[in-house]
């Protein structure tokens, strides 16, 4: 039995939120995302209670793909509706002398430390803008904001002596000590 599956999503006011076959699409104020569900869980719309309630097929209990597929399934619904609602957003920070970060048109230009700069294809959803060295990306979609910010920091990720790199603004770089010379 999931603890996370079995819980009540609640809905907004300000949300549409409508089930087609295998189909989640949800609407609010910062967009629309959809998403299908896998085979073996059941979404199930309540409207007395103003919710959406997630199951799986009790014919297919045992398995275990199912159960696992349960919660996951909940737990992106929910995120999808907080994504609609308020939207995700995270901050980067460009670390290094010169190193600097620009949005030119639909592109992130990225300027740290290699001979070309580098260019990012910003995806279509997504809000990214820079202030000095901080990067704010945002966007209703949870997964598309982490997986650029994730692509954004395996650019350059920060090495332990200097500190320099693309890392998230709240990460915590431990420096290593470097090479000790004379006695």
């Amino acid at each position: 039995m999931s603890r996370i599956g079995k819980k009540k999503i609640d809905v907004p006011g300000n949300v549409k939120f409508s089930l087609k076959e295998r189909t989640v699409s949800i609407q609010g104020p910062m967009g629309t995302l959809t998403m299908s569900y896998p085979d073996g869980v059941v979404v199930r719309w309540d409207e007395a209670e103003k919710g959406v309630f997630v199951a799986i097929d009790e014919s297919r209990a045992e398995e275990r793909q199912v159960r696992a597929d349960w919660g996951t399934a909940r737990a992106l619904i929910q995120n999808m509706i907080v994504g609609v609602t308020k939207g995700y957003e995270k901050t980067m920070e460009v670390v290094g002398v010169g190193w600097t970060a620009a949005v030119q048109g639909t592109k992130l230009k990225l300027v740290v430390g290699y001979a070309n700069p580098i260019m990012m294809d910003i995806p279509t959803g997504l809000k990214v803008s820079v202030e000095k060295t901080f990067v704010k990306i945002a966007g209703p979609d949870k997964r598309m904001v982490g997986q650029f910010a994730a692509d954004m920091r395996a650019k350059r990720k920060p090495e332990p002596y200097n500190g320099k790199g693309v890392k998230y603004a709240e990460e915590v770089i431990k420096k290593k000590a470097g090479k000790q010379f004379g006695s």
